[in-house]
């Protein structure tokens, strides 16, 4: 599918927000954090000049699964090492644990539903932490009001993570065309929540 010059133009802005994220939107939080949001940010504004240099074609490469699956979770560690601490270390573990999982579910060929089941799961509970959290955080006055928009921001990149890896699965949950002809506007509206979120929260 040709990409049409408006994907262009949002795929621009969208590595321009992450930049931005990367370089300035982070500062003063602690090191894990901070290493957890320039992982997350860092692999978006690579997949957006990737996907806008290269075209829609390169969501065909098998890697696609795995780095769509490292954002959420790296934002996801971020998240909860800042706001939970008390849970520090079993969701670091679930990171870990599941993005090996992904990458050797990705790796090695499996006729059987334990891939998707993996990938589903790892989405979910990432996408899940990203989503509840700050807006519950918000609720309970922890977190100032707009410190919620991560949490929206969270659910559009659990959409767009899911929609990319049952693409990628060969079971989309949309047509091919419809996903690609969104995949920019989401990313673009992803990126200014979590960007604004995290600026204003």
């Amino acid at each position: 599918m040709k990409m049409s010059p408006l994907n262009r133009v949002l795929l621009l802005l969208t590595g321009i927000l992450a930049a931005y994220q990367v370089a300035v939107g982070i500062d003063g939080f602690d090191t894990l954090p901070i290493i957890a949001y320039t992982i997350a940010f860092g692999v978006l504004l690579v997949a957006c000049l990737l996907v806008f240099i290269l075209g829609f074609d390169i969501l065909d490469s098998p890697v696609v699964v795995i780095v769509s699956t490292i954002i959420p979770l790296s934002l996801a560690m971020g998240l909860v090492w800042q706001r939970l601490a008390s849970f520090r270390t079993p969701y670091l573990l679930f990171t870990i644990i599941s993005f090996l999982a992904v990458t050797f579910t990705r790796s090695i060929p499996m006729r059987n539903k334990f891939p998707v089941i993996v990938l589903a799961v790892t989405h979910g509970i990432a996408g899940m932490t990203i989503f509840l959290l700050p807006i519950i955080l918000s609720i309970q006055g922890k977190a100032p009001p707009l410190f919620s928009l991560v949490g929206v921001g969270g659910a559009l990149i659990g959409i767009g993570g899911l929609l990319l890896s049952f693409l990628k699965t060969g079971k989309p949950i949309l047509s091919r065309e419809t996903i690609l002809r969104l995949f920019p506007t989401l990313l673009l509206l992803t990126t200014a929540f979590f960007v604004a979120g995290f600026k204003f929260g």
